[in-house]
């Protein structure tokens, strides 16, 4: 997916006359920490809330002072995962994209980025989890999705968490069955260990009330 896909328009551009006061005003109705400032369409900066309450009068135009983040924004052709890197390397409640003249197009918030993953690992899907630990050097994609598919099963999502200062990982995998007894047993039978397990009856309205909860906490 491309950054562009992902923009939403419910954030409105901040202009270099408007005070700190109407963007900390702002900030707090989009709930975000930071906004984009343009000029009529060309992108000239990102303004935090630190960077507001450094200033001398909350009334002064935000055009007469310097901005701590340096221009931060992704191009529209960017993939998801360098938003993501943006994002969390900058400690950014929001990413402003750009075309290839710097015209401003939108921004992409974290509820954005939060909506977008959910869906990719599956959360609204049925099935069970399975949380599988091996070596790095162990790890063949093709190899689980064999065992899975032995099953009569399919992954429907999978992700990767290594382990600091180890050779260990962990893969989380979501299977698209309410049972999955029978992918564990075939795991084991390979000689994989299972760190952790959830069926659909223990962990599916968990994970369910939980997705929902944190959309309404950010107002999606």
């Amino acid at each position: 997916m491309l950054a562009k896909e992902l923009i939403s328009d419910t954030i409105m551009p901040l202009k270099t006359s408007d005070s700190g006061l109407i963007a900390l005003n702002w900030m707090e109705e989009f709930r975000v920490a930071h906004l984009p400032i343009v000029n009529n369409a060309d992108f000239l900066g990102l303004v935090s809330e630190s960077d507001i309450f450094e200033m001398n009068s909350y009334e002064e135009p935000l055009g007469n002072h310097v901005l701590s983040l340096h221009k931060p924004y992704v191009t529209q052709n960017q993939h998801v995962y360098d938003v993501i890197r943006q994002v969390y390397e900058q400690k950014l409640t929001l990413i402003p994209v750009v075309d290839e003249q710097n015209k401003y197009l939108g921004s992409i918030t974290l509820q954005c980025l939060v909506k977008y993953f959910a869906k990719l690992a599956a959360v609204d899907n049925p099935g069970g989890i399975i949380v599988l630990e091996l070596g790095i050097r162990d790890y063949s994609l093709s190899e689980i999705a064999r065992i899975v598919e032995s099953c009569d099963a399919t992954v429907l999502s999978l992700y990767i968490t290594t382990m600091p200062d180890s050779t260990r990982m962990e893969v989380t995998l979501k299977i698209d069955r309410m049972d999955i007894s029978s992918v564990i047993q075939a795991f084991i039978r390979f000689g994989y260990t299972i760190k952790a397990s959830f069926y659909e009856g223990d962990l599916s309205d968990t994970l369910k009330d939980r997705y929902d909860s944190l959309m309404k906490f950010l107002d999606i």
